[in-house]
């Protein structure tokens, strides 16, 4: 017999081991992101200084993923962050405004990542072939509004902060393969663990020709040639934006902790997962960039956004080493598959986290329903999915730099404190994975989270806290209506985990 929650009877299934676990992280992270960033990464800084983006990010993601898999092993459940949000800053008061607010911000960012996914499929598909390109341009009708008109003028940029939206049949494809992830959701788990390990072998596919061809006909050294004497102007503030482009590409490292009720021996399972894809990954990416730039001089990389894009980095690759025929074709198919199992992977998990939190009670009571038939949390899922396909019409980098900073404060910096108070007022948790060297990993990533964010243009920062004060002001009427604290002296129902 499967094996099921034992706090939610009839509930979902276990199905997931290491080697599922660890292919659901890795093809998430694996999609768009190493491929499309880079020439993002060159407008900022010259080649030689690129790799510092890949190598202070993967620090970073190490760093994190410790905290994500110590409070994974000890607090295993559909939804996350939302528990360990909920558990460390107590569930009964502030715990809940925490995880009210991180769902609230979840429901924006979650989607745009995943989105983003989509976004980047299309622009891969426009590079299919010269026709395809032709008739896309042909057909698709774009538009732009500066966000600087929105704000006071000491938070205007000096460059316009532009928000383009674009129709047209690459993002029309884009849109159909979005509702063709939330058709293959519409699976019983034992199916999916299969799919996530089927879309790995087509990322493993896109990863091992670059790498196979960057070893046997580029030069390494090309990577990083050219490096001037002295440091490039405003190097620390540039050097942030390509480590926060680095971390977007990385994302995902954490994803099975959004699956927790359906991993098998979690306390073991997630940690190992979490670890071994953010290793992995981290060095598939450095070898990528360095695979990819020994054959594309970075000198050579466009750094106009109109020439961005419908830039192609691999494409590009493939056209120099085997000419513009099959090869450019190739690599763009499997390139819009990696995209496709990356978006898969991040839906599966990413719907998971308001039905958590609305199964416990912690957030609208819809959101917890469960299939009948097919034991998925199909409400969840066509929410998360319905947002997903509207942020897809946007453009890439407006939604990543949304994406980032909306996500940094009420998840990342509120769960590495959380991680230290649950030490303090829970140290009769099992935790069957505990932070090597303790509190040291946790400062690190703390500060660097908030270098990113203190970083980011003044106004995305803004609009992130727009966002967190109407997430305030929805947990308030929330609060209210449900006559519960701060409105209301009684606790919440005990705990989740004992």
């Amino acid at each position: 017999m499967p094996e099921t929650h034992t706090d939610s009877p009839g509930g979902l299934q276990r199905h997931f081991g290491l080697l599922q676990a660890t292919a659901l992280n890795v093809t998430q992270i694996v999609g768009a992101g190493i491929f499309i960033t880079i020439p993002l990464m060159r407008k900022e800084l010259p080649g030689p200084y690129l790799i510092l983006g890949w190598v202070l990010g993967a620090a970073l993601m190490l760093l994190d993923g410790m905290v994500w898999a110590e409070l994974g092993a000890a607090m295993p459940g559909s939804g996350g962050s939302y528990i360990y949000l909920l558990e460390s800053y107590g569930r009964s008061k502030l715990g809940r405004a925490m995880a009210f607010l991180f769902i609230w911000q979840f429901l924006i960012s979650g989607p745009l990542e995943l989105g983003s996914g989509l976004i980047a499929m299309g622009t891969f598909a426009g590079s299919l072939t010269p026709d395809v390109k032709k008739f896309n341009d042909d057909h698709t009708v774009s538009a732009s509004y500066d966000l600087n008109n929105l704000v006071p003028e000491f938070l205007r940029e000096s460059d316009p902060v532009s928000v383009g939206v674009s129709f047209g049949p690459t993002r029309i494809f884009a849109l159909a393969m979005g509702l063709l992830i939330i058709f293959l959701l519409y699976r019983r788990i034992t199916a999916l663990g299969k799919l996530t390990v089927t879309f790995w072998l087509g990322v493993l596919g896109v990863i091992a020709w670059v790498l196979i061809d960057g070893a046997a006909h580029g030069d390494a050294t090309r990577a990083f040639a050219g490096a001037s004497a002295g440091l490039p102007e405003h190097f620390p503030r540039k050097l942030s934006v390509i480590v926060a482009l680095a971390m977007y590409s990385y994302l995902g490292y954490y994803n099975v902790c959004y699956i927790g009720d359906e991993v098998r021996d979690p306390g073991r399972t997630i940690p190992r997962a979490i670890l071994l894809s953010a290793v992995l990954v981290a060095a598939l990416f450095i070898g990528l960039h360095i695979a990819m730039l020994s054959v594309v001089p970075w000198q050579e990389i466009p750094t106009e956004q109109q020439q961005l894009d419908d830039y192609s980095l691999p494409a590009e690759m493939m056209t120099r080493l085997h000419g513009d025929r099959w090869a450019p074709t190739l690599i763009t198919l499997l390139l819009v598959w990696s995209c496709f199992g990356s978006a898969f992977a991040g839906m599966l998990g990413y719907a998971r986290i308001p039905y958590g939190a609305a199964k416990q009670g912690h957030f609208y009571a819809a959101l917890a329903r469960i299939h009948p038939r097919l034991r998925i949390p199909h409400v969840a899922l066509l929410l998360i999915g319905a947002l997903t396909l509207f942020w897809s019409f946007f453009d890439l980098a407006s939604v990543i730099n949304v994406m980032i900073v909306t996500r940094i404060v009420e998840q990342f910096l509120a769960q590495i404190v959380g991680v230290t108070v649950l030490r303090r007022t829970r140290p009769d948790l099992p935790r069957p994975y505990r932070i090597w060297l303790y509190p040291l990993p946790c400062l690190l990533a703390f500060v660097g989270w908030l270098t990113l964010y203190l970083t980011s243009a003044p106004i995305y920062i803004a609009l992130g806290l727009l966002t967190l004060a109407a997430g305030v002001m929805a947990f308030l009427l929330w609060s209210r209506l449900t006559r519960r604290w701060p409105f209301s002296p009684e606790p919440a129902p005990g705990r989740l985990v004992s």
